[in-house]
This record gives C-alpha cells, sequence and structure tokens, in this order.
C-alpha cells in the first residue's frame, strides 16, 4: 500500500516539489520514499511506501521495469500476483530482483502491456506508469475503485496523485471550486467521479485507463474525457465493465439456490483466502453484521491461528452493537478487541476530517470508521472489511421499498402523488416512529419517522423510477437546494441505472450504487480513514470474481419482501446460527443528529450562520438557516443535510487557514 503523485511538465523538473508532494501522502506510506524524473521527457513520479509485500528495498517505488522501459509508482495490492510470475516465468526468463508485487506487475506489463495485466490481475490498486520509448503516461484504477487516483491541469502542467493535497502544493496551483461538484455533494453527501470539488481537477473512473501524451499539457479542460473517445492528448478507455457483469449475470443466472451457494461459497472463500496473504499481521473488521460477520467467519476458518477483529461501541444508548460483535468473536473463536469510545472521542475526530478526507465529504459514519481504524493499527497493518456486501447482495432497504414504492405510485395520477406526498410529508418523524414504538427495540427499523417523512416528500413530483431514486437520496431535493443560482448546471444529480431491456428495479439500484455510492462514498470513506493511520483496508466482496458470482443471483434469491441478503444470510447460516443476525440492519453510525442538537450546537451555529454562509457566495444562507430550525424544532430530522454543509464549511475554513 503507498501513496504516489507526479507531474507531467515543467514542473516535474524540480526535485523539492515532487520530494514535497511525496512527504505530504507520509501517511500512506510512512515505510519508505522514492522519487524519479526525467528531465527532457518532462515527466517526474513521486513515491511513499507502506510495506506489505517484500519488506525488504527490493520494494522501493518509483519501480522500473528490468527491460527500463517502464516505470511504475503504484498504490494497492495485486493478490494473485504469485501466479502470475508462474505466469511469466513459464512464458520467458526473469531476472526477478525481490517478491512485490510491484515488480510483478511492472514486469507483467512489460509483456502483455498494461491492459493484458490489468486482465490478469486480481486486486485493488490505482497507479501512474511511464512508457519511456513511446513517451505516454498512462494512469489506472483498479475495477470498483478501491484505491483514488486524481488527474488534471495545476499552474500549466498536468498533475496527477492518490490525494488532492498532493496536487495543492504546486506554487501554481489557483484552480477554483467546481460549481457543479458543490451540487452534487450537497445532494448525495460526496461529490462522484469523475468530478472533484476544483475545476480541472477530475477522479479517475473504476476500472479505466487514462492516457496522457505531452499534448495534454496544453489542453485544461473543465469537463472531463469521454470514453472512447481521444482529445487534447487525452484518451480514457475501459478494460473492465460492471454493468457487462451485471448484463452477463442476468443471461446467465443461477437456475437453483443450491448451486448459487456453491460458486458464491467457492468464490468468496478463494478471495478471503487471497487477501489474508501478507508479509505483516492481518487482522479484520467487526461489526457483528452479516458482512463483516461472513468475512471474519471464512477467514478463521481457513486461517492457521485466531484471526484479530476489532469493533468499537458507543455510549449513547441505540448505537451501541458490541455485543452483537463478541457474539461472533467468541463462536469463531477470534482474539477480539473491542473498545468504548465517548462524545468527546468523537469529538476530537472533526477537526480532523478536512485534512483527512482533503475535499469536503460528509459520512458521518467517517467517524467511526477513523477510530476503529486507529484501534486496528496498533495489533496490525492490514485490516480486511466487509464492505460491498451491501451493494452486491441486496442490503439496503431502499432496493425493495423504493421500487414497491414506484409500482404503487405508477398507478397514482400525479395530481393524486403530488397531494398525498405534501400532505403526510407535514407530519414529524415522532408520530411516524410512534407508529413502531411498541414493537421490541430490536426490531424496530432505525430512522423509521425520518425515512417515511422523507419517502412521502420525495413522491412529490417524481415521473420516473430514475427520478424517484435520485431524488429519494438527495437530502435537500435538488429544486429547493441550497445551491445558488447559475447557468450552466446539471439539472439533477441523477444517477446512472443503465442495465439491459427488462432488468429488474432493484437490480438497477444495487448497479447505481456499486458504481457511485459505493466508490465515492462507502470506499472513499473506509481508504482515507484507515490510511490516515497507515492501516490498509482489503476488500474480499470486491473480488471482480465475486461480483461476477453475485451478478448472477437472480433477484428473487437476493430479496425476499423486507429482508435483503438472504443468499449471504444462508451462506453465513453455514458457519454460525442464524438467531445469531435476524435483527434489522443498523449500518454504522454516530449520533451526530442528536450532537447537534447538544453539545456540538454551538460548534455547528457557527458555520451555519447565514451571513458567513451568504459571505462566501456559493449557498443560500437564509435556505441553510430554516432548514437549521427546522431540524432544532423536531418538525424534521435534517442531519444528514445539515452535516454535509459543516463539512464543507469545516473544509472551506481549513482552505483558508493554508
Amino acid at each position: 500500500m503507498c501513496g504516489f503523485a507526479g507531474i507531467l511538465g515543467d514542473g516535474s523538473r524540480s526535485e523539492p516539489l515532487l520530494r514535497a508532494m511525496a512527504a505530504s501522502l507520509d501517511h500512506r506510506g510512512p515505510d519508505d520514499q522514492g522519487i524519479w524524473s526525467d528531465a527532457e521527457a518532462g515527466i517526474g513520479l513521486a513515491s511513499r511506501r507502506l510495506a506489505i509485500v517484500d519488506l525488504s528495498p527490493m520494494g522501493h517505488q518509483p519501480m522500473a521495469s528490468a527491460d527500463g522501459r517502464f516505470v511504475i509508482s503504484y498504490n494497492g495490492e495485486i493478490y494473485n500476483h504469485r501466479a502470475i510470475r508462474a505466469e511469466l516465468d513459464g512464458e520467458r526468463t526473469t531476472a526477478w530482483r525481490g517478491h512485490s508485487d510491484t515488480e510483478t506487475l511492472v514486469e507483467a506489463i512489460a509483456a502483455w502491456g498494461l491492459r493484458g495485466a490489468l486482465d490478469r490481475a486480481v486486486g485493488m490498486f490505482a497507479l501512474a506508469l511511464w512508457d519511456r520509448r513511446e513517451r505516454t503516461l498512462m494512469l489506472a484504477r483498479d475495477r470498483f475503485g478501491e484505491k483514488p487516483l486524481y488527474y488534471g491541469w495545476v499552474g500549466g502542467d498536468f498533475v496527477f496523485g492518490s490525494e488532492l493535497k498532493a496536487l495543492r502544493l504546486h506554487p501554481r496551483f489557483a484552480n477554483e471550486m467546481d460549481r457543479r461538484a458543490l451540487r452534487l455533494l450537497m445532494a448525495r453527501a460526496y461529490i462522484p467521479a469523475p468530478f472533484s470539488v476544483y475545476e480541472r481537477v477530475f477522479k479517475l473512473l473504476p476500472g479505466c485507463i487514462l492516457t496522457a501524451t505531452p499534448e495534454a499539457i496544453a489542453c485544461p479542460t473543465l469537463e472531463p474525457p469521454i470514453e472512447g473517445k481521444r482529445a487534447g492528448g487525452l484518451s480514457l478507455d475501459r478494460y473492465w465493465s460492471y454493468r457487462d457483469t451485471v448484463n452477463e449475470g442476468l443471461k446467465t443466472p443461477f437456475t437453483s439456490e443450491g448451486e448459487a451457494l456453491e460458486a458464491l461459497e467457492a468464490a468468496l472463500t478463494q478471495a478471503v483466502g487471497g487477501q489474508s496473504v501478507a508479509d505483516v499481521s492481518v487482522g479484520a473488521f467487526l461489526s457483528g453484521g452479516i458482512d463483516s460477520s461472513t468475512i471474519v467467519g471464512l477467514y478463521q476458518t481457513h486461517a492457521p491461528g485466531r484471526v484479530k477483529t476489532f469493533t468499537i461501541g458507543f455510549e449513547e444508548a441505540g448505537f451501541d452493537e458490541t455485543i452483537y460483535a463478541r457474539q461472533v468473536a467468541a463462536h469463531f473463536g477470534t482474539e477480539h478487541h473491542e473498545r468504548y469510545v465517548s462524545f468527546a472521542d468523537a469529538q476530537a475526530v472533526i477537526p480532523l476530517l478536512p485534512t483527512i478526507y482533503d475535499e469536503p465529504f460528509a459520512d458521518s459514519s467517517q467517524i467511526p470508521t477513523y477510530l476503529v481504524s486507529r484501534q486496528a493499527r496498533e495489533h496490525v497493518t492490514v485490516a480486511l472489511s466487509g464492505d460491498g456486501g451491501d451493494e452486491l447482495f441486496g442490503g439496503y432497504r431502499r432496493y425493495f421499498a423504493t421500487a414497491r414504492l414506484w409500482d404503487i405510485l405508477n398507478r397514482l395520477p400525479r395530481s393524486a402523488r403530488k397531494a398525498a406526498g405534501g400532505m403526510l410529508a407535514a407530519f414529524p418523524p415522532s408520530m411516524w416512529n410512534g407508529l413502531v414504538a411498541m414493537l421490541p427495540s430490536g426490531r424496530r427499523p432505525p430512522h423509521f419517522g425520518t425515512r417515511v417523512q422523507k419517502a412521502f416528500r420525495t413522491v412529490r413530483d417524481v415521473s420516473s423510477f430514475e427520478q424517484l431514486m435520485t431524488t429519494f437520496l438527495d437530502e435537500w431535493n435538488d429544486k429547493d437546494g441550497p445551491i445558488l443560482p447559475r447557468a450552466g448546471f446539471p439539472p439533477e444529480a441523477s444517477f446512472d441505472l443503465t442495465l439491459s431491456s427488462g432488468a429488474p428495479n432493484a437490480t438497477r439500484m444495487m448497479y447505481g450504487d456499486a458504481t457511485s455510492y459505493l466508490p465515492d462514498d462507502i470506499l472513499c470513506k473506509v481508504d482515507r480513514a484507515a490510511m490516515a493511520v497507515s492501516l490498509e483496508t482489503r476488500v474480499p466482496f470486491l473480488d471482480h470474481r465475486v461480483a461476477a458470482a453475485a451478478a448472477r443471483i437472480p433477484i428473487s434469491m437476493q430479496i425476499d419482501g423486507g429482508t435483503g441478503k438472504l443468499m449471504l444470510r444462508k451462506l453465513l447460516a453455514r458457519h454460525a446460527p442464524p438467531a445469531m443476525f435476524n435483527r434489522p440492519k443498523a449500518g454504522f453510525a454516530v449520533p451526530v443528529g442528536e450532537w447537534l442538537k447538544g453539545p456540538l450546537r454551538g460548534w455547528a451555529e457557527d458555520l451555519l450562520d447565514p451571513a458567513k454562509i451568504r459571505a462566501l457566495g456559493y449557498l443560500d444562507g437564509d435556505k441553510v438557516s430554516r432548514r437549521w430550525h427546522e431540524h432544532l424544532s423536531g418538525r424534521t430530522d435534517s442531519t444528514q443535510a445539515l452535516w454535509t454543509v459543516l463539512m464543507w464549511r469545516s473544509w472551506m475554513t481549513a482552505q483558508q487557514a493554508l
């Protein structure tokens, strides 16, 4: 695991700049650093290394291929690199210098080209590759986007790197905030690829290769490159498509539950086995939910010793699930580590968030994710994570609730929808919560009142399923959002749900989440939080072979009524008692909404001051203020909408202090 940055252009000739860019990423790679440049070609690479495989100097980066043609800076892990080495050795004689996966990857590229190497690779990665013969730069990102990669134009150079903080060190950095990205942030609480918070700086899409020639330096653009089109010295090509994977699965579904279970367990066991190999200590996050418990169960089954597992709990009632993690750990016999954190512990993280996330990011579970990562790093250097289970196996309630709601709405005239939705949305969350108050605490749907109120608010104006999903996930409801008007904005923060004809709406939603929410929220959250403490995280569910198996499971085998992840539940039941997991999905949350009304109120009111917001010229301070007072009164639960504004304001304040 590493961090890297680089420059194509005149700035590459500045060794102090390259070293500074590398130093800004030392948290991603505390074990080693290196720079490489070719002044004549105008290219410079800077790397930081977290040594995971081959701890010797033979894993040093940037690394050149044995023939000298390619130089690579690389962040990630190729889990099957030994098999790739064996294939290379079967084709030619290679004088291996060490046993790092970086060396395997660059020699595979020298033998088969970048596309051929990536087609064979099983792993997570972002990389920058300079072809010295052709004088071209190639940037690539793993299939699901586990590892980050930014690129764009700064001060007359073409720059790239693992985090924006490295790009901002360019002495001529003056890129403005991208207002389109701000609109997307307010709608989704994260900035989806290909946009970044800055104009002329983009995120590379997962599963893609960006090729840049020196011509690209002189062709800065406000628009990201389009797949399959070459313009201004840039071309963007996709080497792997999750859409193709899902469409293929729809064409060749499993015909029986038994067949699906066998294929899924085989693929997931293979993934967990491959991802548990390292030259350093490896553990696993354990929340006690289905996803992390499945990973831990398969890991412990095949591990030679006791697996180290990690969880955190909260003092606030209703937010502590350590008891479930403890039960799972006891069942599988792991070496379990748990820690309780207080409000003060969580509050101490908040000032760090603008630096950790580097651009505005507002998934409040970023706080516990950082805390559990920090705890794990005290014991291990690598941790397996259960992320991806919801998106691939139908875990979110919205997959069945939204599809069912659309079936109902489709039968109603729009006028009736608007009237009913407006009337019912006026009732406060507390009233809807009263409807489930008599249920046992473990059976009450979390945030029930807020979800119901939001559903009724959403149905007022939608005319398509895509719009229903987009609006439901938009905490501000774009047309009433806080962004100040400006020409040229996209009309809404819509999702791409395009699959083959006849794909079920629930499958389309899962696809939409897997290609946007998963990489740009969930994986971003985990990567930044873990790398802030130099912890590598690995995600077995996102092995592309597991994803291919999941895509073949018919939606009827994934979701039944209000219950999702049926196949994962049945897989886990092979290894643990089902009663251990029969409870509503809880998520990894902290009580931010209540904290904003209590101990965080002064901090929030200062940042949400309408005059201060108005002075920045991006948001309507009065709209934000109204939402704040509605939240304080209890008429609405606006936690997510307000947290997004607060994270943006905190980031802005941090930038102004630089």
